[in-house]
């Protein structure tokens, strides 16, 4: 604690719901924590997370009138927290047209004056340490952006500068929306995100949302995993690009994107002086880098990605004509700069492209697995967004998790793998279960279902001693008194095997929530140099929520591939007459 704060109130947060305890500000000699019967002790505040549409809806096969979205009532009595950087309240999407009131048990509050707050955006409060006493206004922008994707209202006749044309909608469009801010644009404090996860508690939100990322933390030290955060989800693209196209004075075309597309940029060659190439990266933000170079009097710029970026690109608001292409292009561009006295390049508006076959693709800046704090479960869960609360409230976190995980779909629009950022098949790691398919999720078949007291042996497992897990579980635990369970037999629904030179055995329960009289075969496609045999092979089921046990087996084959590579994949497979139910399956060779 410095001279400056000795005036600030030494308590800036208290928990009741997700834990028991409080932040607060210490000097560096109480900094030294020492942990106490029924405490535990650490420093959440230290822990900083970072801040991580028209077609959409259409790309994930919700569509008005119909099928799931309208089985689901379009979210109809969920409310949706946001933790993020706040919200601009008269925003459009956020109107409360044909929407009615919040369910009873809603206990939040509004802290904008007047009537910015209504039956759509029911609460918003700010916990953002940083700005303390002010309402929780969007200074940002990521908060507004995420909101409106959950949950924004639908909105006929937009666009973004005349691109994308369309009715914007979030997923669930008559959901309510309450608003926690816990972000500043220096980052999102753990100890608010805290304090924002016990109050959306409180307040009776059903299901929270949080589109940040941070470094890997155990369990019982994370501020996210101490809340009731259940799924992990990877960033993937859609079939849609705001076309920007490079054409150079060699005559070669290189496609990339940008929202902003004059209708009267010239189409002769300019040198390649005035259209300026920039690298990606290097701390400065690409609208900001576009910034720069109208100011010292550019016509144009070409962003282009460095390798780690590969072929992601994005559509930005740039201040002038610009392009964003990919690494690859961007090393064409620049050996064509090299190899010519004068050099000449020129850019094409495309504007709106739909239908691009090898959509989804996994993004650059999507996190990827192992989970460090849990390495025998696999991460990400899933790639893309859904919502099933509405459509089944009697379904439990792990179900609704289970339902979008084993029907999600593995392969893009053209029926191929899906893709990462450098064009490769996109592995488990970075696409998790596969990409969601909210139809298919709304009716599995079968379901992985995980209630809360089946995580305590899973955390005793883990190595965490009683105060840990009591952090985290929020009761009493005596782990030298509870059945410990290695992490990969957890009842998830895929598999995250250590392969040593023992065989693995891994039980697994599903639980029928389809028709009622119904037989399931197993599909096996074992990773490469893995064995796995499932026991027993047919399960029969003869009434609704009726639950199955099985056994996989995994055994290291001795033919010469086994470990060849660190890590290998396959997945295993439950399919009924009406059903499949795929779980992945991910191996280390240890």
């Amino acid at each position: 604690m410095t001279a400056d704060s000795d005036q600030q109130p030494r308590i800036v947060h208290s928990y009741q719901h997700v834990m028991t305890g409080f932040a607060a500000r210490l000097t560096e000699d109480e900094s030294e924590c020492h942990e106490r019967e029924g405490w535990v002790c650490f420093s959440p505040a230290g822990k900083i997370f970072h801040l991580h549409t028209t077609h959409t809806p259409g790309f994930l096969g919700l569509h008005k009138g119909s099928g799931f979205w309208k089985g689901s009532n379009l979210g109809k009595g969920v409310i949706i927290g946001v933790l993020d950087t706040g919200v601009l309240p008269d925003h459009v999407s956020f109107s409360d047209v044909g929407m009615p009131p919040p369910p009873a048990k809603w206990k939040g509050k509004c802290e904008f004056k007047g009537t910015s707050c209504n039956n759509k955006l029911i609460g918003a409060r700010n916990f953002d340490s940083e700005s303390t006493g002010t309402p929780p206004s969007d200074e940002e922008g990521h908060g507004t952006h995420t909101a409106s994707t959950a949950a924004g209202n639908f909105v006929k006749h937009a666009s973004v500068f005349g691109n994308a044309k369309g009715t914007a909608v979030g997923m669930a469009p008559h959901a309510h929306l309450a608003i926690y801010k816990v972000c500043s644009e220096s980052g999102c404090a753990g100890s608010d995100i805290l304090a924002a996860l016990d109050a959306a508690i409180e307040d009776g939100v059903d299901v929270l949302s949080l589109s940040l990322g941070g470094q890997s933390f155990p369990f019982h030290e994370d501020p996210i995993a101490l809340g009731p955060m259940d799924s992990y989800v990877a960033a993937s693209t859609m079939d849609r690009s705001i076309k920007a196209m490079v054409k150079l004075g060699n005559g070669k075309n290189f496609d990339g994107e940008s929202l902003f597309q004059p209708r009267d940029f010239p189409s002769e060659q300019l040198p390649l002086v005035y259209a300026v190439v920039c690298d990606r990266g290097g701390g400065i933000s690409r609208i900001d880098k576009g910034k720069e170079v109208k100011n010292a009097g550019g016509a144009a710029m070409i962003l282009t990605n460095g390798k780690p970026d590969g072929f992601s690109t994005l559509a930005d608001p740039h201040s002038l004509p610009a392009a964003h292409v990919g690494y690859s292009a961007g090393l064409s561009i620049k050996a064509y700069i090299n190899s010519s006295n004068k050099p000449t390049a020129t850019l094409l508006f495309k504007g709106t492209i739909i239908g691009k076959s090898a959509a989804p693709e996994i993004t650059s800046f999507s996190s990827r697995g192992p989970s460090l704090a849990s390495p025998g479960i696999l991460k990400p869960d899933i790639t893309g967004p859904a919502l099933l609360k509405s459509s089944h409230p009697e379904w439990s976190p792990a179900a609704i998790k289970s339902a979008i995980m084993t029907t999600a779909d593995v392969l893009n629009l053209k029926g191929d793998p899906i893709l990462d950022e450098t064009h490769e098949p996109a592995d488990v790691f970075a696409v998790g279960a596969g990409h969601v398919n909210p139809s298919r999720a709304n009716d599995p078949g079968l379901i992985y279902d995980i209630q809360p007291n089946n995580y305590i042996p899973y955390l005793c497992g883990l190595g965490y001693n009683d105060t840990q897990v009591r952090a985290i579980i929020r009761h009493k635990v005596q782990c030298s008194k509870e059945s410990s369970i290695p992490e990969a037999q957890l009842n998830y629904p895929s598999f995250s095997v250590a392969m040593g030179s023992s065989a693995l055995k891994l039980q697994r329960t599903v639980t029928n929530v389809g028709e009622a009289k119904a037989s399931y075969i197993v599909k096996i496609s074992a990773p490469q140099g893995v064995d796995v045999s499932v026991k027993p092979r047919k399960l029969d089921f003869t009434q609704t929520n009726q639950k199955k046990t099985y056994t996989a087996t995994f055994e290291r084959k001795d033919d010469g591939k086994s470990g060849s590579k660190p890590f290998a994949q396959g997945f295993l497979e439950w399919v009924s007459a009406k059903h499949s139910v795929r779980s992945p399956i991910s191996v280390k060779f240890e």
